[in-house]
């Protein structure tokens, strides 16, 4: 009595074998993804939900059966082929090692990105040499950073932020000279970080939130836009031919080791438009020896939670792009620069920006408040001076306020007795 049913069984295999448009090694490695995710994570109306591969998937592209996650693209005579793959964000969970990924020979989109799968990062992404894009980001995969993630010659994106990895970035990532975007921020990432210099497409990393140690490399790429490497291990000093890196705009290493001076290229950097230095043991800065009132092009310095001495640095006030300035909890002497108060005060034009916050709190500041700042509204510009040295500093002004002013007893080994 089963034979019937048997032989339609068959019958229905082979036709939908001979009429299907899809490749039989793709069709096999995307059902070994839906049966490497865990059935509990796959709720109702979801991409995964949808996979039904009792039809073939690029012919029912945004149908019923695979309403998301896909797509095609007809690459060889007959057949197409899985070109991207790029599941919802809905907390798919499960292990992905069993997936054939050689066998999605042209895919150029892998992204499982804010999910929860775990496990090592597969070995056989290698094997995806058309591949663009690799979205991990958001998961839990844990273990090393395969190195064989460097033979990927086609990659411009690289998300791998927001698991469990540690050990060291491979030094084969070298090889990547499409790569346009890396990034592994909140891992567990050690080690130092590799040389790169070499991948000239490369515009953006970020690394922040590792282990990384070491210094900031002497030989960044020389197309770098924006480099974060913010809550590391990293001390050293910063390279003084950062400026050759003539296209950065974003600069952030603050909670490092990073002592000594604070190089004066960096103020003087051509294209530079944010640097935060803060919550490092910086304790001085390096006067710029140029005028860079017209070659400055920065718009937010943070230099706060450092160690540094001194006046505050007038030439701060001649940034002509600067409008937020932050140098509180530092170990700042002297009276408030009246250039400051102005740039805060005086409204801004097309060539000069005026200070929209301007943050001096928790130094040893001694003296009177610079008129200008005493006539400040409200809402004008934010600006604290709490917990200095200061006198004639009436509460009622907002930028008193905060932390009782020092003592005396506190300033008199940083600056003169408050009278």
């Amino acid at each position: 009595m089963f034979k019937p049913i048997v032989f339609m069984f068959i019958f229905t295999k082979l036709f939908f074998s001979a009429n299907s448009k899809t490749h039989p090694a793709d069709i096999k490695a995307l059902n070994a993804l839906k049966n490497g995710v865990d059935p509990r994570s796959i709720t109702p109306g979801s991409c995964l939900s949808s996979w039904d591969f009792t039809i073939d998937p690029c012919d029912n592209i945004f149908t019923d059966h695979f309403t998301c996650g896909l797509r095609c693209d007809r690459v060889i005579s007959g057949l197409v082929r899985v070109t991207e793959i790029t599941i919802d964000p809905v907390g798919y969970s499960g292990s992905l090692t069993s997936v054939p990924w050689d066998h999605l020979r042209y895919l150029n989109t892998l992204d499982i990105s804010d999910n929860s799968f775990s496990g090592l990062v597969s070995n056989e992404f290698s094997n995806l040499t058309r591949l663009r894009r690799l979205g991990l980001s958001g998961n839990s995969f844990a273990g090393e950073i395969p190195s064989v993630l460097g033979s990927l010659h086609q990659l411009e994106e690289l998300y791998l932020d927001n698991n469990r990895l540690h050990g060291a970035i491979p030094s084969s990532f070298n090889n990547l000279t499409k790569l346009k975007r890396l990034e592994i921020q909140r891992n567990c990432i050690s080690g130092e970080f590799p040389d790169l210099g070499s991948l000239k497409n490369l515009y953006f990393i970020d690394v922040s939130d590792n282990n990384i140690s070491g210094g900031v490399p002497s030989t960044l790429p020389l197309s770098l836009v924006e480099l974060s490497m913010r809550n590391n291990k990293l001390n050293g000093n910063i390279p003084h031919d950062i400026d050759k890196v003539r296209f950065l705009q974003v600069l952030d290493l603050s909670h490092n080791m990073f002592a000594g001076t604070v190089p004066s290229v960096l103020f003087r950097h051509p294209s530079l438009e944010q640097l935060t230095l803060s919550y490092n043991e910086f304790s001085s800065l390096q006067v710029p020896a140029v005028d860079i009132t017209l070659n400055s092009n920065l718009i937010a310095l943070d230099l706060s939670y450092n160690k540094l001495r001194g006046l505050l640095p007038a030439f701060m006030a001649s940034m002509p792009k600067l409008t937020a300035l932050s140098l509180e909890r530092n170990e700042f002497t002297g009276m408030i620069p009246a250039q400051y108060a102005v740039k805060a005060a005086v409204a801004g034009n097309d060539n000069t920006s005026s200070f929209e916050r301007l943050l001096l709190g928790g130094n040893y500041l001694v003296g009177p408040i610079p008129g200008p700042l005493l006539g400040l509204k409200p809402g004008s510009a934010d600006v604290s001076l709490a917990d200095n040295c200061l006198y004639r500093c009436p509460d009622a002004f907002f930028f008193c306020r905060g932390r009782d002013q020092k003592s005396a007893v506190d300033c008199k080994s940083f600056g003169p007795t408050i009278p």
